[in-house]
């Protein structure tokens, strides 16, 4: 299969990308090696870039977002244990802005939504279109996936919303005061909602443009229609770039897919590092040889806390595998995966499933230390119990004796 990297030079003197696109690099690649290959950087189209006035914007920077103090702990000190994973400095994307680029942000704010109350209330408030309501599951069995579009415009571009079940919402082109209603009107229809400042910390926001659909290969040929469909989508330099002729919706939720993921499994790294705060002290306890201070109907509900995280990570979610969505869909497979190499899903899945482990050991042992000094008490109740007992035997032994004296004196 061909999977092609578009590489844009910027106009002389415009401030917007030019929609002629110059050149198009691209290599044969088996479908097994997808994966890696997708991972592996353009270096060896270096040479060959240097005879182009190449002027992308500034690289990614990382940052982190303060939040507010929350219950005990803030988010920010939450997220300073977290595995380092790509953002894009707010300031940045002004500049980007200039260059003819939108933004797609997305936020997961529930364990999972009521899409079909969702709907009603979209046609209800009649802001938005329902367009599409549809599963991603190859029986179909439940409708997951929600897309629906702004009926008024606000420039050019149109705006458009995709809902995940799971609790996750990616709006494409929206500004930062029709976020803020959204996100205020979906609260309604949320099940088991996150806290307001994990919602904004975990919350990813990425730039996408359109470029045109017709392409020039390495060799100077025009490429055909039916060449070029793998290309209407790509990911490069953290940035998505759409055709801008045709149906762009699939691939679309293939990018909001993978964010949806990101932001879901940061959300729960969010989860797992106030779960390691709340049991820290007891590993002090266990080091310093003091009691621990926790009954055993706490420890129990702590590690079945840990037992549903470990299942919504390994059990109920994609981030082992690659979504049934995508089987037969290896192009839009290809996007998925490199936007989720990009976002470092396998890596921190896997930190976190380390972590899992350590605290599963760490709820282990305290249940047996507890269970063990609950069967020590057991054991010394028993003794007095027995020393009880045998005391009044030899109350009883002594009352009989006495008795026995008193008739001989008679």
């Amino acid at each position: 299969m061909n999977f092609v990297r578009f590489i844009f030079t910027k106009s002389t003197g415009c401030t917007a990308l030019t929609r002629k696109v110059t050149t198009i690099f691209y290599r044969q690649i088996s479908y097994d090696k997808l994966q890696h290959a997708i991972q592996k950087p353009l270096t060896q189209f270096d040479s060959k870039l240097k005879q182009f006035e190449l002027k992308l914007p500034t690289p990614i920077t990382h940052s982190r977002k303060a939040t507010q103090s929350l219950a005990g702990a803030s988010v920010a000190q939450v997220l300073k244990k977290r595995t380092i994973r790509k953002k894009w400095d707010g300031h940045v994307f002004e500049d980007l802005c200039a260059e003819g680029f939108f933004n797609v942000s997305a936020f997961t704010t529930a364990e999972e939504y009521d899409l079909e109350a969702l709907m009603k209330g979209l046609e209800e408030q009649n802001l938005y279109t329902v367009k599409k309501y549809f599963s991603t599951d190859n029986l179909g069995v439940e409708q997951n996936v929600l897309y629906a579009t702004a009926k008024y415009p606000v420039g050019e571009e149109e705006r458009d919303i995709i809902f995940f079940r799971e609790g996750s919402v990616v709006l494409w082109n929206f500004n930062e005061i029709e976020t803020n209603n959204l996100l205020s009107f979906v609260r309604q229809y949320e099940k088991d909602p996150y806290l307001s400042p994990l919602v904004r910390g975990e919350s990813e926001v990425m730039p996408y443009m359109y470029i045109p659909s017709s392409a020039v290969d390495v060799e100077g040929d025009m490429v055909s229609t039916a060449d070029t469909e793998v290309a209407r989508a790509f990911f490069y330099n953290g940035k998505f770039f759409l055709a801008s002729e045709g149906d762009n919706f699939l691939q679309k939720y293939t990018f909001s897919n993978a964010m949806a993921t990101s932001i879901k499994l940061g959300m729960w790294e969010a989860m797992l590092e106030r779960y390691i705060d709340s049991m820290e002290y007891l590993t002090d306890d266990l080091k310093r040889g003091r009691r621990i201070r926790m009954s055993r109907a706490e420890v129990l509900r702590k590690t079945g806390e840990l037992f549903a995280l470990r299942h919504e990570i390994n059990l109920a979610s994609d981030l082992l595998d690659t979504p049934d969505f995508y089987w037969d869909r290896e192009e839009l497979e290809a996007l998925y995966l490199q936007v989720c190499s990009y976002f470092s899903i396998t890596r921190r899945t896997k930190v976190m499933n380390e972590k899992i482990n350590h605290c599963v050991e760490l709820a282990e042992l305290i249940s047996h230390n507890l269970n063990d000094a609950h069967h020590i008490r057991l054991e010394w109740m028993i003794i007095i119990l027995i020393m009880v007992e045998v005391g009044f035997e030899i109350m009883h032994y002594m009352d009989r004796l006495y008795n026995k004296e008193n008739e001989s004196l008679h």
